[in-house]
C-alpha cells in the first residue's frame, strides 16, 4: 500500500520543526568580557504546531489518494534574562522583566545565609573562647589558693 499524503506533510513538517529546536536557542553563545565575566544569555521558547487535511472524491482519479491538506508552526522567542558568572561577585541570574525587587532579593540569599553563619560561629567561637577563659581562671586561682596554704 501506497504511503498516505499526510504522512509525508507531517514528516516534511515535523523535521522543520526538528531543524528550529536547538539548545542554543533558549541558552544562548556565552560572552566573555575583558574581566573575566561571562555573560549568558537565557531565553524562553515556546512551540506550536497543527496540520490537517481530508481525503475527497475526484472526478477523475489521477492518484491514488485524492487528499488537500496543510501544516503549520510557529515559534516564541522571549528574552528572560542573563546569566553573570563573575570572578569577583560570583554568579548571579539578571533579569529582564520588571520582578527586579524579588530577583535581587534571590541574588542576596546566598549572601545573607553566609553572614548568618559567620555570625553563629562567631558566637560560638566566643562562649569557646570564655569557657576556656573561665576554665584557665578557676585553674589558676585553684592554684594560688593551694599556694597560700
Amino acid at each position: 500500500m501506497a504511503e498516505h499524503p499526510i504522512q509525508g506533510l507531517m514528516k516534511t513538517a515535523m523535521e522543520s520543526i526538528k531543524g528550529m529546536i536547538d539548545v542554543n536557542t533558549i541558552i544562548g553563545d556565552a560572552v566573555e568580557t575583558s574581566d573575566g565575566t561571562v555573560i549568558i544569555p537565557i531565553s524562553r521558547v515556546a512551540f506550536g504546531f497543527a496540520a490537517g487535511g481530508g481525503d475527497y472524491e475526484a472526478e477523475e482519479l489521477k492518484t491514488d489518494h485524492p487528499f488537500g491538506g496543510a501544516s503549520g508552526a510557529g515559534i516564541s522567542v522571549k528574552p528572560v534574562g542573563f546569566l553573570v558568572c563573575s570572578p569577583t561577585s560570583g554568579v548571579r541570574f539578571m533579569s529582564v522583566e520588571s520582578n527586579l525587587f524579588y530577583d535581587r532579593l534571590i541574588d542576596m540569599v546566598p549572601q545573607v545565609m553566609t553572614k548568618i553563619e559567620n555570625m553563629l560561629k562567631s558566637d560560638t567561637d566566643e562562649e569557646a573562647d570564655l569557657e576556656q577563659l573561665a576554665h584557665s581562671a578557676a585553674a589558676d586561682s585553684s592554684q594560688q589558693h593551694s599556694a597560700y596554704r
